[in-house]
Formats: structure tokens, sequence, C-alpha cells
């Protein structure tokens, strides 16, 4: 069931975010966040008006997704990039699609034009993912990541709304 995050679905949110930050580079980030971090990133999102949605599954979170500005400018303000990321026993069933197309209305619904997604470059799957909902690749920036020793690039993917 893809629905609005509460309060109560925090923890499962916290566990997912804080299971990439460890065990991949789809975040450039190296420390896991904290409870209190992720009741701010929810009650800040739901204070400018953008969405955060969970996929549940019983009381279980096994996914959540989001969009945010995109750049705080007002020439940005068509513009958003979003973040989905699964619990990693629930990868590939689905539902970051759902996520995805869940999302995607409630950017047009509020005139939003184009959504971004930035992708670490060696995530093919996290690519191939993007591009067969719509997405396509339009920038590559090398080097500009840094996490696990290594230097990562960046790969900016855009979808149009419409609008």
């Amino acid at each position: 069931m893809i629905r609005a995050a509460a309060d109560t679905d925090v923890p499962g949110i916290l566990d997912i975010y804080n299971d990439v930050i460890v065990t991949s580079t789809a975040v450039y980030s190296d420390d896991p966040v904290t409870l209190d971090n992720r009741r701010a990133w929810l009650r800040g999102r739901q204070q400018q008006g953008y969405p955060v949605l969970v996929a549940a599954e019983g009381d279980a979170v096994v996914g959540f997704a989001s969009f945010g500005d995109f750049r705080s400018s007002p020439g940005y303000r068509y513009t958003v990039e979003h973040t989905v990321h699964v619990h990693p026993e629930r990868r590939g069933t689905g539902i970051g699609r759902q996520l995805i197309e869940s999302l995607i209305p409630l950017a047009v619904a509020q005139g939003k034009h184009v959504m971004i997604a930035g992708v670490d470059a060696a995530n093919s799957g996290s690519i191939r993912f993007h591009e067969r909902l719509g997405f396509i690749q339009v920038a590559r920036f090398e080097e500009v990541g840094f996490k696990f020793g290594r230097w990562l690039d960046l790969v900016f993917l855009q979808r149009k709304l419409g609008g």
C-alpha cells in the first residue's frame, strides 16, 4: 500500500535510509543519521508542502519516496529532485516503481515541470530503473563525490512532467 508518511513511519524510513548509507553509494554520506534527523526531514518536507510517501506492508515500511526543491533560486521553482529507497529485502519487486508512479502525479498537481534524479554513475540498476520510468540521462559529473575510499561520478536524469 502506498500512502502519505506519518510520524510513526519515521523509524522504518530511518532503517532503510541508514542501510543505504552504510551499504551503497546511492547516498553520498558516510555516517548513518539519527531518528531526530529523519523526523526533522519529514517535518521539513511537510512544511514545504512536499509529499513523503511510504510503501507499507502491514505496519512495516518497505520503501519511501519524496521530492523537494532542485535548487533554491526562484527560476528553478518548477523543477524538483526526488529520492526513492526500498528495503534491501524488497528491492526488485516493483515497490520503487509504485512509489515513483505515485509521486509523479503529486508533482504535476503542484505545477512542477521537471523531475530530476541524481544517481551514482556506477549504479546501472538505478539508471535503468529511471529510464524505464521515462527519465533520460542529461548530465554526468565526474569525481564529484567521495565514499568508500574512491571518487564517484554522478549522473543526472530528468523527466519532463508537462505543465
